[in-house]
């Protein structure tokens, strides 16, 4: 399946069992929001989880575009994006977990063909604070036939410290070559997929649990995960939302492993941040914007500091713009991306030398770093990299 058909079958299918659509919201969220991004398909719908009704009733489908800061330091490996589209369904004080799951497998084997026998569930088991186990979660895996594991806090899920949480039952899929062994806890080719979350509970600032207004359902399905799993790759950067940056930045620069996906995610990213009206900047948004462009420059600079990313064909622009959904122009993103790279060669220049010369002294403690910062403007990240360049 494409993305596309992937999209069109979840959507569908939901569609069938009563759902309406949810607007996809911006990156960015609104003013008052103190998330720096969406960071989930349940970000933007907060409020309706809380209790105020949702004028699309109580059953919602969407896809939504996610970044997820948390993730920065992870990509690199085969599995995790910066941004990425996220499948959602919700049942707003409707239907129970159980409903929820069985529908959620009939998806996954009728409408994906995923053998049942490639599918095993984790579910909430409990905690030390008096939290008891999901009984009918796993009930219901185990009526399904399929396999379930009990954990911790894995099978909780909230957005932040504080707000909506409850607990989850996570869904994986079976990647290895051999028929299916062991648990999702203990062999990384269980991959999942899709995650069912019971949003009954309030945690407050002091850590206090209360009840919500509704016991509502929350789901969510990373689309490019699930193209991997269901083309039976091991990485999601095969898919055919990321072939056009993977094959852009390694046919013109020769990346290969790590780098390739470090570069290729990042720019993929920044496009569809900029897509969002987010602009490089020294603080917030803006600087984490600033931080993916630096970090992929740093790596295509490290064996050749010619590059440009004006070298890049408008392609990967659009193809990236469309399967956002985001009606903006490619030439002027491109524009931002020259003008920030033009920004880092010469701040690279300034800084090159002041941190060799606060390293000639020993080794950089906290009060060289903060005044490199400060007065120079020089980020940690960015010196850091100036140190392992000058090995």
């Amino acid at each position: 399946m494409t993305p596309d058909e992937i999209i069109r079958t979840f959507v569908e299918h939901h569609h069938r069992l009563g759902h309406s659509d949810a607007p996809e919201s911006s990156l960015v969220p609104p003013p008052g929001d103190p998330v720096l991004f969406t960071t989930s398909g349940m970000h933007p719908l907060t409020p309706y989880l809380l209790g105020r009704p949702h004028p699309g009733g109580r059953r919602l489908v969407n896809v939504q575009r996610c970044l997820r800061t948390t993730d920065l330091d992870e990509v690199g490996d085969r599995t995790h994006l910066t941004v990425f589209q996220m499948l959602g369904s919700w049942s707003l004080g409707d239907y129970d977990i159980a409903t929820s799951l069985r529908w959620g497998f009939d998806l996954l084997t009728d409408g994906y063909g995923i053998a049942p026998g490639k599918l095993h569930a984790t579910v909430f088991g409990g905690d030390d604070h008096g939290l008891g186990p999901d009984e009918t979660a796993r009930a219901t895996w185990t009526t399904l036939g399929v396999p379930v594991e009990a954990l911790g806090a894995d099978n909780w899920w909230s957005n932040g410290p504080t707000g909506p949480c409850g607990p989850d039952s996570e869904i994986f899929v079976w990647t290895g070559d051999d028929p299916p062994t062991g648990t999702p806890s203990g062999d990384d080719r269980w991959v999942e997929v899709w995650n069912h979350v019971q949003m009954r509970h309030h945690r407050h600032p002091d850590g206090r649990l209360t009840p919500l207004p509704l016991s509502s359902i929350d789901t969510g399905m990373g689309l490019e995960r699930l193209e991997m799993v269901l083309r039976g790759d091991r990485s999601v950067f095969t898919g055919d939302g990321l072939r056009p940056w993977v094959g852009a930045v390694g046919d013109r620069w020769g990346l290969r492993g790590a780098d390739l996906r470090v570069v290729a995610d990042h720019l993929r990213s920044a496009v569809v941040v900029l897509g969002d009206g987010v602009r490089p900047g020294a603080t917030g948004r803006g600087y984490v914007l600033r931080r993916l462009l630096r970090r992929a420059l740093t790596v295509l600079w490290r064996d050749d500091p010619t590059r440009s990313l004006d070298e890049l064909p408008l392609t990967g622009f659009d193809d990236t713009l469309r399967r956002f959904r985001q009606p903006v122009q490619p030439g002027p993103l491109r524009a931002v991306l020259r003008d920030e790279e033009h920004r880092f060669r010469g701040l690279l220049r300034r800084g090159r030398p002041l941190v060799e010369r606060v390293r000639a002294r020993g080794p950089l403690t906290e009060p060289d770093y903060h005044w490199l910062h400060d007065t120079h403007g020089l980020p940690r990240d960015l010196v850091d990299a100036l140190l392992a360049d000058a090995g």
